[in-house]
């Protein structure tokens, strides 16, 4: 990869995850223990990348801890003036920023009705920390690269913390440790493929496919190849893809699927084998033997990731992709057209 700050700031992302594993270990503890038994479900306002982490949250807390989890409406509380009801929610809102308006109106409501409410953010200072009960900072420094990559990841991971102590699973937290080295081996198995990557430089649209735990996944990476490339691209769930979109497939039409080993396998094993009948050019990121052998091109992932929080180990090949692609086009892959760092919406 040629140098550039995204890069720099996705080989950042490991050195980042086991810093805030250190920092937050303690907060987050205490945080868990004050809002356990005060809420029945949560819901969580975010934009952009904070809004695919929230996807995650609605897997992880949902399989982990049987919490129902909701993606807040925020115009409801902004344009319409007609916030809903918050009884018995643990309020969450998620910002690298903590500026965006929208976001803190949520928290400033939710606050209003005497809920519970938790900022992850970058600045302990915005107003979105201000107004939040509880602060969770990401640890990430400044995020200089207008594409959010190590502030994604850390969101991912403040989640997958608080998820464990909400359910005091010593066992299930002590996995997270791990992170950190996976997230390497991602990279260096990413890098050995940079050279493939040129093939798909003249590619117009995309399909990028996750389901369970990697939904989100497929949000994430497909956000960073339309912020980056302007390569107009679209996220499904396998399941959803099947309801309609499949029928956009010809000869040569690129598919991403996300596939780390897990309870999707053989989900996604089905679904690319109908792909590969299509004609589809498939470029994976997984574990799995069948899908990796019948695959385009491959981005390996490490065999003993755990598929709870495989998507914070798997956006990684996605970032690379996408970081190489705005390259490979001539693109500035640090100031993507028509984009800039903090967006601020009602």
């Amino acid at each position: 990869m040629q140098d550039s700050i995204l890069r720099k700031e996705i080989l950042q992302q490991p050195a980042t995850i086991d810093k805030l594993l250190k920092s937050e270990k303690k907060n987050i503890q205490r945080i868990a223990t004050d809002v356990k038994g005060r809420f029945r479900y949560i819901i969580i306002a975010a934009r952009g990348s904070s809004d695919n982490a929230a996807r995650y949250a609605q897997y992880l807390f949902g399989v982990e801890n049987k919490i129902a989890v909701a993606l807040a409406t925020p115009s409801l509380f902004t344009i319409y003036q007609r916030p809903p009801d918050l009884s018995d929610a643990l309020v969450i809102g998620i910002s690298q920023s903590g500026q965006s308006p929208d976001i803190v109106s949520v928290m400033k409501e939710a606050h209003k009705q005497n809920c519970a409410t938790i900022a992850i953010t970058n600045d302990v200072n915005s107003p979105l920390a201000v107004i939040s009960k509880f602060t969770i900072p990401l640890h990430t420094g400044k995020e200089m690269a207008i594409a959010a990559t190590k502030s994604y990841t850390s969101s991912l991971a403040v989640l997958a913390m608080l998820s464990c102590f909400l359910a005091n699973n010593i066992k299930r937290y002590s996995e997270l440790s791990f992170i950190p080295e996976l997230m390497n081996i991602a990279i260096s198995k990413s890098n050995e493929r940079i050279e493939y990557i040129q093939r798909y430089r003249y590619m117009e649209n995309c399909f990028v496919i996750g389901r369970g735990f990697n939904y989100a996944t497929a949000f994430e990476i497909a956000l960073k190849i339309k912020e980056l490339t302007g390569i107009a691209t679209i996220p499904y769930s396998s399941a959803d893809f099947l309801h309609g979109p499949i029928a956009a497939i010809h000869k040569g039409f690129p598919v991403i699927l996300i596939s780390p080993f897990g309870a999707m396998n053989q989900d996604i094993i089905a679904l690319q084998k109908r792909l590969i009948e299509l004609g589809a050019e498939i470029i994976s990121i997984s574990n799995i033997k069948n899908v990796v052998k019948k695959s385009n091109l491959v981005f390996i992932l490490p065999d003993q990731v755990p598929e709870w929080i495989s998507p914070i180990v798997a956006v990684v090949p996605g970032q690379i992709f996408a970081l190489q692609l705005s390259l490979e086009s001539g693109l500035n892959p640090d100031h993507p057209k028509g984009l800039t760092k903090i967006t601020k919406t009602l």
